[in-house]
C-alpha cells in the first residue's frame, strides 16, 4: 500500500471510529502587535472631534434617571430636548476611572475569562429573531430549539462565552422569556453568558439568578462580576430609557456592561470612514462616562459596531473594507483610553455558504488583528443578524479554532529544529516513516472540526458533501453527544422558585419591583 493510500486509510478510519475532533478550552491570547490604520495623531483627531460633537451637539438620553445622573456630576442637561453636553475635561476624568481589565467569573470556575490586555474571548451570535438549519430551513426559533443551540455551543470549547440571548424563543411570552433564556443558560452550558440590556429589571433579572449561583447576598454590591450586558446606542446621537436603565442598573452593582454605537455608514453615520468614527466614538464615551458617573471603577467595554449600508438598496453589508479598517481603527482608540474592546464576527450572507464564510473570516480577521477582546457574534451568525444558524455555528467554530491555533508560538528549541531528523532522511527521501515523525503524528497538526482534507476520489465516492452538509452533520452529532454540565439540585430548585415568582410578578404589572433604590 502507497503512503498516499495509507493516509486515506488513516483518515477514514478516525471519520468513522473517533467522536467530532474539537480544540480543549484555554484562554486565547494575542501574541502580535495590533495592525494600526491610523496615526496617532489620526487618532487624538478623532477625540478632539469626539469631544467637540459631546460639547456642542450631545447626545439625547431619553432615561430621566440617566440625566439626573449627569447633571449631578457636572453635565448640562437640556430638558426641553433630553440631551446631555459635556465639557470635555468631565469625559476625561470619569472615563480615567474604568478599568483596563476585569475578570468575568463563571458559574464553572474553570470556564472564567479575562478580559482586556491580549486576550481575546470568542462569543456565539446573540439576538436574532429567526433561527435556521438544513433540515427544517428559516423559521422562528422556540425555548427548546435554544436548548439544543447551547447544547451544541457547550460542547465547542473554542466559544469563551455563550450568549442567554442566541435566539429570541417565540413561543414564550416576550416580558417574561428572559427567565427562561438564563435558566437554559444556566443548566445546559457553563460559560459565562450575556444578561439582556432591554430594560433594568430583565438586567436584575439576570444578576439575581447569578447571584443565586454563585451564593452571594446582594444587599452588598458584588465584589465580583458575575454579569455582563450588552447596550446599543440607537445611532445617531440618541439613547434609549431601556437601554440607559439596564447600565445603570449594571454599573451601580459593579457588572460589566457593553457600550455598542451601531453606526452603518451612509445610514446612521456619515458615508466617511473618519465621520462614523467620530460619532461612534462621541456616542461610546457618553454611555461610558455614564457607567463612570454611577460608580467610578465600574467596568465597561468600549463597543465597536461600525460597517457600511449597501448605497443601490440601504440594506447593511459586514465583513467589507469598510467593516475590517473600522474595526482597527477602533481598537486604537479603545486603547487610547485603556479600554477593552468588543467587536463582531459578522457577515451579511442569507445562507451558510461561501459568501457567509469569506466575510465572517474578514471580520474576525480584523477583530484578531485590531487586538479586540471580546468577539461577538463569532458564530451562528447570519442575515446581518437576523438568523441563528446551527451549520454556520459549525463553521465559525472551525473558522475560531483556525484563528486560535495560528495565534500559539512556534516552538524553537533544539528538538523541534530537528537537525539529526534531517540528516538521517536521505537527500529525496521523505519523513513518513521517520523516528522524528512517529514520535508526533498523532497529535503533531491541527485536526480540523470541519474541513475534509481527502482526495476528490475519496471525497466523491463517500457522498461528495459540502462543508454545510457536514456542519450539519457535526451539530447532530454533538448534540447526540451531549452531556448537561452538573448543576447542584438545591441551586437548580431555588432558579426554579425564583423564575415562577418572577413570572407571576411580571404578569401583574409589577415588573419593575425587583429594582433597587441605587441612586
Amino acid at each position: 500500500m502507497t503512503a498516499k493510500k495509507r493516509r486515506v486509510s488513516r483518515q477514514r478510519a478516525k471519520r468513522t471510529t473517533e467522536s467530532i475532533q474539537r480544540l480543549q478550552w484555554r484562554q486565547v491570547a494575542n501574541p502580535y502587535p495590533p495592525i494600526e490604520v491610523l496615526t496617532s495623531d489620526h487618532i487624538e483627531a478623532i477625540h478632539q472631534a469626539s469631544l467637540e460633537l459631546l460639547r456642542d451637539a450631545g447626545i439625547r438620553f431619553l432615561s430621566d434617571r440617566a440625566r439626573r445622573i449627569f447633571r449631578a456630576a457636572g453635565a448640562e442637561v437640556d430638558e426641553s430636548l433630553d440631551t446631555v453636553r459635556f465639557d470635555p475635561e468631565l469625559v476625561e476624568t470619569l472615563i480615567s476611572s474604568a478599568p483596563a481589565t476585569f475578570t468575568l467569573k463563571a458559574r464553572n470556575p474553570a470556564r472564567s475569562v479575562e478580559m482586556g490586555g491580549s486576550n481575546i474571548n470568542f462569543a456565539t451570535v446573540g439576538g436574532p429573531s429567526f433561527i435556521s438549519d438544513l433540515d427544517q430551513g428559516r423559521r422562528s426559533g422556540t425555548i427548546e430549539d435554544l436548548r439544543n443551540f447551547f447544547r451544541i455551543a457547550h460542547q465547542l470549547e473554542i466559544f469563551h462565552l455563550v450568549g442567554a440571548n442566541s435566539f429570541e424563543p417565540q413561543d414564550l411570552p416576550a416580558d417574561t422569556r428572559h427567565l427562561d433564556k438564563y435558566l437554559a443558560a444556566i443548566s445546559c452550558h457553563d460559560r459565562i453568558w450575556l444578561a439582556s440590556m432591554l430594560g433594568g429589571y430583565r438586567a436584575a433579572d439576570a444578576l439575581e439568578m447569578q447571584a443565586i449561583v454563585h451564593g452571594i447576598d446582594l444587599n452588598t454590591v458584588p465584589s465580583d462580576v458575575l454579569c455582563m450586558g450588552n447596550i446599543n446606542i440607537n445611532s445617531p446621537r440618541q439613547v434609549d430609557e431601556s437601554m440607559s436603565d439596564a447600565l445603570i442598573e449594571y454599573s451601580a452593582m459593579n457588572q460589566a456592561v457593553l457600550v455598542t454605537p451601531f453606526t452603518l455608514l451612509g445610514a446612521m453615520a456619515p458615508t466617511t470612514m473618519a465621520g462614523a468614527l467620530v460619532q461612534q466614538n462621541a456616542e461610546a464615551l457618553a454611555c461610558i462616562v455614564l457607567t463612570q458617573a454611577v460608580r467610578k471603577g465600574a467596568p465597561v467595554v468600549y463597543g465597536s459596531f461600525s460597517s457600511n449600508v449597501d448605497m443601490k438598496t440601504g440594506a447593511p453589508a459586514f465583513g467589507t473594507p469598510e467593516y475590517v479598517r473600522t474595526t482597527l481603527a477602533s481598537g486604537q482608540l479603545a486603547r487610547r483610553y485603556s479600554l477593552p474592546i468588543r467587536a463582531s464576527g459578522s457577515n451579511a450572507s442569507n445562507a451558510p455558504d461561501a459568501q457567509a464564510s469569506y466575510e465572517t473570516c474578514m471580520s474576525v480577521w480584523a477583530a484578531v488583528m485590531g487586538h479586540t477582546n471580546l468577539l461577538l457574534h463569532g458564530g451562528g451568525w447570519l442575515e446581518g443578524g437576523l438568523v441563528a444558524s446551527f451549520e454556520k455555528l459549525i463553521i465559525d467554530a472551525e473558522i475560531l479554532q483556525l484563528i486560535a491555533e495560528s495565534l500559539k508560538p512556534i516552538p524553537v528549541n533544539q528538538d523541534t529544529l530537528a537537525v539529526e531528523a534531517i540528516a538521517e532522511v536521505q537527500p529525496g527521501g521523505h519523513f513518513f516513516g521517520s523516528a522524528h515523525t512517529m514520535e508526533r503524528y498523532q497529535d503533531v497538526f491541527y485536526a480540523p472540526l470541519l474541513s475534509d482534507w481527502r482526495n476528490y476520489e475519496t471525497w466523491r465516492d463517500d457522498g461528495a458533501e459540502h462543508a454545510y452538509q457536514r456542519a450539519n452533520r457535526v451539530w447532530k452529532t454533538l448534540l447526540d453527544e451531549y452531556q448537561a454540565p452538573l448543576v447542584d439540585a438545591d441551586i437548580l430548585a431555588a432558579l426554579n422558585d425564583y423564575v415562577e415568582y418572577r413570572k407571576a410578578e411580571i404578569s401583574s404589572g409589577r415588573a419593575d419591583a425587583i429594582l433597587r433604590a441605587r441612586m
